[in-house]
Parts: structure tokens; sequence; C-alpha cells
């Protein structure tokens, strides 16, 4: 009887055993593509490391001409720089700025015309380009001073807002050139390195010790 039980025993684990050395081809071929696939070495599932693109110094670009161009027309020496992201930046600045100068010059000749007909004593007709303004600040009594003031505020900040396209395009006439100059005479490319390495350095004589007359320091070298 035990021999019986021994023998359908043995014959079960050996069942078993035949039954765990089979390949399951399903999972191999998934991990035969994965490997392909990853491109790198055999039994490595890391990515494929992709060679960044590195930029050398281009000796043909021009820093005089991408402040000609700047100066020219606005964003231009942006776009020879190739930092064409810049130029909305550029536009929408000097935009904000033109459609001030706009603003303040309308209520300038308005209040300036105003002045002139309280200044000669006369209103101006029905159908004129200022009537209805004038009649609401004659119904309101606005006094001659509240206009000169207001006069005075619209042409201030007219002429700031002057000075700010002047000043804008100039800044980015100088953003042309320090771009320009970058790509001109300096790489810009990612193989930049830092090494950090130990060392020693001798104190001044004023800070020396008994002890000693060295002290450990830490040297960071960049590389470009």
């Amino acid at each position: 009887m035990y021999k019986f039980l021994f023998a359908i025993g043995l014959m079960l684990v050996t069942a078993f055993a035949a039954t765990a050395q089979i390949v399951d081809t399903t999972v191999a071929g998934k991990a035969d593509t994965v490997r392909k696939a990853s491109n790198t070495a055999p039994g490595s599932f890391a990515p494929p490391i992709k060679k960044e693109k590195t930029f050398k110094p281009d000796s043909l670009h021009s820093p005089h001409k991408a402040v000609m161009h700047s100066l020219m027309v606005p964003g231009w020496g942006q776009l020879y720089n190739r930092r064409w992201w810049k130029v909305p930046i550029i536009y929408g600045g000097i935009g904000l700025l033109v459609s001030a100068v706009i603003f303040n010059q309308k209520y300038y000749n308005q209040d300036i015309a105003l002045a002139r007909y309280r200044k000669q004593g006369i209103a101006p007709n029905k159908g004129d380009k200022y009537y209805d303004i004038y009649q609401l600040y004659e119904l309101y009594k606005v006094p001659d001073q509240s206009i000169y003031s207001e006069l005075d505020g619209y042409r201030r900040n007219r002429d700031l807002s002057i000075l700010g396209i002047l000043g804008a395009w100039g800044i980015q006439t100088i953003d042309a050139y320090i771009d320009a100059k970058f790509i001109h005479s300096y790489t810009v490319d990612n193989n930049l390195s830092m090494k950090v390495t130990p060392g020693i350095m001798g104190q001044p004589v004023y800070a020396q010790s008994a002890n000693s007359t060295f002290i450990p320091t830490v040297k960071i070298t960049f590389t470009f």
C-alpha cells in the first residue's frame, strides 16, 4: 500500500516539474520585443540615449547686421538671431504704448479745443465736433482750471508714451546685439561639466596659527 502511494506521489511531482519547464512563448516574445525596441545593449531595458543637439559659435553671424535690422524694423534682429519668440513680446509692448499715445492725443485735442472756446468766449455750433462735450462741461460747470489741468495731464502722458516707444525700440536693439554676440563669439551647447576637487591653501601671514599654516579648500571648475 505504501509503495503504491509513493509511486503515485512520485508521478505527480514529475508531472508538475515537467509542466514548470514549459516556456511561455508569449512572455518571451514580449521580452525580446522590448529588448529590441530599446536599441541598447543585450539585457538592458533602458530607453535609448539620444545625442543632444550642439550649437557651436557661428563666425558668419554678424552682430552689426542684427543691430541694423532691429534699428530699421523692431523684431527683425530677433528673427535674424532665430529668437522668433521675442517678436510677439516686442510688438505687444510697443502696441500698448502706441495705443496710449493715441488715447492721450485724442483727449488732448478735445481739451485744447474746449480751452480755446472758453478763452474766446464762444460756444461751438450744434453739429460741431466738440459740441456735445462742451455742453456737458457747461452743464456741470467745469471750471477752466480743470480743463487746463486735464490738458497738461494728457500732454504729459502722451509724451511719456512716445519716450516709452523709443526706449522699447532701443532695448530690443540692444537685446538683438547681445544675442548675436553670443551666437557669434561663444558656444551655447550642452557640454557643460563641473569638477569638484579637494585641496589646501596657505593662510595669509596675519591669519597663520601655531597649529597649521594651511587650510583645506574645495575647488570647483566649470568647463564649457
